[in-house]
């Protein structure tokens, strides 16, 4: 009886080890397939957890001109700087968007990346953009003369600083 006891034990300690190995690989194969299916910018950041563009909408909303918090969300690229790729521009809404620079300007997004879908991580803030600011940025996008010309007064605008990017690939 104490054989059988000893035996059964034994099985019981294999398969438990052979489930928790398979279950192990498991999670190291979703993890590869993850960094295979992202083209990662700036510092590693992961996907979980991100928020989406309405939870981060009112995120915004409840933030002041000088307010910061540190957040992970995801959207789709409306609008990239034609000349470098040093800024992009997220919808939250229909009507409203974060303009997106990148830490230290340590990194830059690909010029084509317009409509791909990122996950973005860092610091979200309110702040007040300059007429010059918002003329530069008219400039970088391609804007004509007439347009920037248009731009005359300042923008209170939803903003971000991401120290990483998760670019989906095609």
């Amino acid at each position: 009886m104490k054989n059988l006891i000893k035996f059964c034990a034994v099985t019981l300690l294999v398969f438990t080890a052979c489930k928790n190995e398979k279950v192990a690989k498991e999670t190291k194969q979703e993890a590869v397939q993850e960094i295979l299916a992202f083209d990662s910018f700036g510092a590693k950041i992961t996907k979980d957890a991100a928020l989406n563009s309405d939870e981060m909408l009112a995120k915004y909303r409840d933030l002041k001109v000088g307010d910061t918090i540190s957040v992970k969300f995801a959207s789709k690229i409306k609008e990239v700087c034609s000349k470098k790729g040093c800024w992009m521009k997220l919808p939250l809404d229909d009507k409203t968007e974060t303009m997106v620079r990148f830490k230290d300007y340590g990194f830059f997004m690909p010029l084509d990346a317009n409509d791909r879908e990122v996950i973005i991580e860092g610091k979200a803030f309110v702040q007040e953009t300059s007429v010059e600011t918002l003329q530069h940025y008219a400039e970088d996008a391609g804007k004509t003369k007439e347009e920037i010309a248009k731009i005359t007064a300042p923008k209170t605008e939803f903003s971000f600083e991401a120290n990483g990017v998760l670019m989906k690939k095609i």
